[in-house]
């Protein structure tokens, strides 16, 4: 059986796509699966062994370009697919598989999509709350799952594939001291600073980790770096050396692979908390008005520090920086209190 799938275009969503591959290849152990997504999921998708390869979908976010749409589809018609299965809800998402004569095209209702889909399923959001669920359902028929409680346990989560190689290259890359164990901050956020822990507690509890002995890696893209920047300066001067200020120095791949390296990852909710739960690092999770109910990091190793309920749809939160005043609340202690048990753990884990 030969598979496309129309992949997500975020970074925590690509990451629990994998759920929907590893399903798929449990129930058709010959299934070979293609994933059309931007071309920046590329380092992802190649350490899921699940995924036969890579389609850059060359159409940016938002651009119906119905034309390219038909010329894209059309290409595909010489793979043969057998199916496809259609991730994202839109309208536009749905023209390829449907110019490319795919004969069974799945995917949930979504925008207007009668037609173009021709193996449609309307969701019942209370039924499947997690995204994570919402990708696994669609690998089985047509009304042989009719709830999360329906879905084989456990689920197959996300887990992503990284060689010692590729962690040793990387690391001499970047000159990364070696005798000092690693611990991963992610404190960037990619629609604004309310999901932000703030960066005064990420330097508080760097230097309770640096006078433990850790040296600290900071991750995030080009729009992290000032923040990155904020957080060293806040640290004690002779300390500034044990933490390294990697937002916007790193490709994606690099900052994979360097993230694999980690004894323990603390990240705000972000794709890159769903990245270093996929390399199964050790995880402190920190959650203000977005909620860990619908897109949590999956990972027995991880654990969710949130002060409030709900769901709270804000970019810029009333305090100073616009933080938001839940993450605030989240204690650099509290943190610590989490973060030691796990490191712990993963020390033992390794002897």
């Amino acid at each position: 059986m030969k598979i496309l799938v129309i992949g997500p275009s975020w970074v925590g969503d690509m990451m629990m796509s994998q759920s929907l591959y590893r399903t798929l290849k449990a129930n058709h152990p010959d299934a070979v699966i293609d994933v059309m997504a931007p071309a920046w999921c590329r380092p992802l998708l190649s350490r899921m062994p699940e995924v036969n390869q890579a389609l850059a979908m060359p159409l940016g976010h938002g651009a119906l370009a119905l034309g390219e749409r038909r010329r894209l589809g059309k290409s595909l018609r010489q793979h043969g697919y057998d199916r496809a299965y259609v991730l994202p809800g839109s309208f536009k998402s749905a023209l390829v598989p449907f110019f490319a004569d795919i004969p069974q095209r799945t995917g949930w209702r979504g925008e207007m999509r009668y037609g173009l889909l021709n193996d449609l399923r309307v969701l019942d959001k209370a039924a499947f709350p997690l995204m994570v669920e919402r990708y696994v359902a669609l690998a089985f028929e047509k009304g042989q799952i009719h709830s999360a409680s329906d879905l084989p346990q456990p689920l197959l989560w996300p887990q992503l594939q990284v060689t010692p190689q590729e962690k040793q290259q990387t690391a001499a890359l970047f000159g990364l001291d070696t005798e000092r164990p690693v611990i991963g901050f992610c404190p960037g956020a990619e629609f604004g600073p309310a999901k932000r822990w703030p960066h005064y507690h990420y330097a508080a509890l760097a230097q309770q980790l640096i006078n433990d002995g850790y040296q600290i890696l900071l991750f995030g893209s080009a729009k992290d770096r000032e923040t990155g920047e904020e957080i060293v300066a806040t640290l004690e001067a002779s300390d500034r050396r044990w933490c390294r200020n990697l937002a916007g120095e790193t490709e994606l791949e690099q900052a994979v692979i360097l993230l694999a390296q980690c004894g323990a990852v603390v990240s705000n909710d972000s794709g890159l908390m769903h990245i270093a739960a996929a390399l199964n690092r050790p995880l402190v999770a920190l959650y203000g008005p977005s909620s860990p109910d619908f897109t949590p990091p999956l990972s027995k190793q991880a654990q969710v520090i949130r002060l409030i309920s709900g769901y709270h749809k804000v970019r810029k939160g009333d305090a100073a920086q616009g933080y938001h005043q839940s993450l605030i609340d989240i204690q650099p202690a509290r943190v610590l209190e989490t973060l030691r048990p796990l490191l712990a753990a993963g020390q033992e884990h390794s002897a």
